[in-house]
């Protein structure tokens, strides 16, 4: 990416949250091979080459243009305890449908490694990237979607405070069927108006 559109890289204690570029395909398709049982029940359906670095090499340079053009911002979750030119993809983190103007808002979607969950760092990736949508990018409000039964999902939304706002039927296409989703939604901090 040039100057004006760094990439962008988000540090936590055990994270290291970046966009990955387009070198880095195989270890994003070690990533998905390695969860295709664990994600593929709770997503939509994947292209026919998803798992390929082809693929992924056009996609992260896609999503790089996606994120210049202020489209989308996809990310993927390193442990920092590993060299970042080498460390493996345990999670990735997406702003997507980034609308402005009087709404400022985006859809957010995350998936992590199976052999991480319950360590707390969903909760810990998502909060930074929360923090970088409402502040670095200016947006007002984060919506994210689960299905009725993935009650860990539902978990770390809560404990991010986000607020559930509805349920709608047959939302979206998953595992070749439509189905139910919690619609959840989380907003800014208020900025105090006097200070500045």
């Amino acid at each position: 990416m040039d100057s004006d559109n760094p990439i962008v890289l988000l540090l936590t204690e055990r994270l290291r949250i970046t966009q990955m570029p387009p070198d880095g395909a195989a270890r994003v398709v070690a990533y998905y091979e390695d969860n295709q049982a664990h994600l593929d029940p709770v997503s939509p359906s994947r292209p026919a080459h998803f798992h390929t670095t082809t693929y992924w090499r056009t996609r992260l340079a896609q999503d790089l243009e996606d994120s210049r053009r202020d489209l989308a911002l996809r990310l993927v979750m390193l442990p920092r305890s590993e060299p970042p030119s080498s460390a493996p993809v345990i999670g990735n983190i997406t702003l997507t449908h980034i609308r402005r103007g009087p709404l400022q808002a985006a859809d957010l979607g995350y998936g992590l490694d199976y052999r991480h969950e319950g360590h707390g760092l969903m909760t810990e990736g998502l909060r930074a990237v929360c923090a970088h949508a409402f502040t670095t990018m200016g947006l007002h409000r984060i919506q994210a979607n689960h299905l009725p039964e993935n009650l860990r999902s539902a978990a770390v939304l809560r404990r991010l405070g986000f607020t559930v706002e509805g349920y709608a039927r047959d939302f979206l296409r998953i595992n070749g069927r439509w189905r139910d989703h919690v619609l959840t939604s989380l907003t800014a901090p208020e900025r105090d108006s006097t200070a500045g």
